[in-house]
């Protein structure tokens, strides 16, 4: 019988540098952030929204790209349990994905919410009770220390924003990580300036922002940020062509839209 991650102390857990103590850590921030969530409206709602993409993306990034070729390896069913995650991984990303897609009035905007919330508590749950206490159980209190420093590394440079379209396994999300997390982290950038905005301000940035997502979402369309993921996370079947001319369009317009801003900002300044 296992002990849920969520009923064991650090020390249980293997020390401050545990991944499985990083994990608990991320996912009682993620808790709180759902509960702050909750009946929220407008900017509001977009400020919570962002503060979970800027948490959640680059953890599952992590554990994709670290915990997961372990888990595999060292337990005898660890490919059907990481699978599993992985499913609720590419929920969320799809899940995301539609959410931006929708105007704050619309009636759909509700349910995809709830949907939201309500698989990354489950993924939550899955985690520390199902899948960190079996690994645990297989590897030493140094290794989870050394899982840890490796995930914390990958976690800082991860993207930011939901890529259903990027592999949940390597070579393809190793591949995707740099390219990606650099025009996400220029986006959230972007996103948390329109919150605090002057009113002349938010159109510019709102096109920087819509920008850097088009050069994001080209970029995730290269055919190698597809490779390694099982069947059944692939967002799109078939191998499309990259859309370049999409790709540096987009590129070259957030540069244009960005120097447009710089501007506003000194005229205002």
């Amino acid at each position: 019988m296992y002990t849920s991650v969520a009923d064991q102390t650090t020390d249980q857990l293997g020390g401050p540098l545990s991944v499985l103590v990083r994990q608990k850590r991320d996912h009682v921030k993620l808790n709180a952030l759902i509960e702050r969530l909750r009946g929220t409206t407008g900017e509001d709602q977009a400020g919570v929204l962002l503060d979970i993409y800027r948490l959640v993306f680059p953890h599952a990034f992590a554990e994709e790209s670290v915990l997961w070729p372990v888990m595999r390896r060292v337990l005898p069913d660890g490919g059907e349990l990481t699978l599993e995650v992985e499913r609720e991984h590419q929920e969320v990303n799809e899940l995301v994905t539609k959410l931006e897609g929708l105007d704050d009035g619309s009636p759909e905007r509700a349910d995809v919410l709830g949907r939201l919330t309500e698989v990354l508590d489950d993924d939550v749950r899955d985690e520390e009770d199902a899948l960190f206490p079996r690994l645990q159980a297989r590897v030493s209190r140094r290794e989870l220390q050394v899982l840890g420093v490796l995930w914390e590394l990958v976690r800082r440079v991860a993207p930011t924003r939901a890529h259903p379209v990027v592999a949940r396994r390597p070579p393809g999300n190793v591949v995707a990580a740099l390219p990606l997390s650099v025009l996400d982290r220029g986006r959230d950038a972007v996103d948390l300036a329109i919150l605090s905005a002057p009113g002349n301000l938010v159109p510019v940035l709102h096109r920087v922002s819509s920008a850097l997502a088009k050069a994001s979402h080209a970029v995730e369309l290269l055919p190698i940020m597809r490779t390694g993921e099982d069947p059944s996370t692939r967002s799109v079947a078939g191998t499309p062509p990259f859309p370049w001319g999409t790709a540096v369009l987009a590129i070259a317009a957030a540069g244009l839209i960005g120097a447009e801003a710089l501007r506003a900002v000194r005229r205002n300044g």
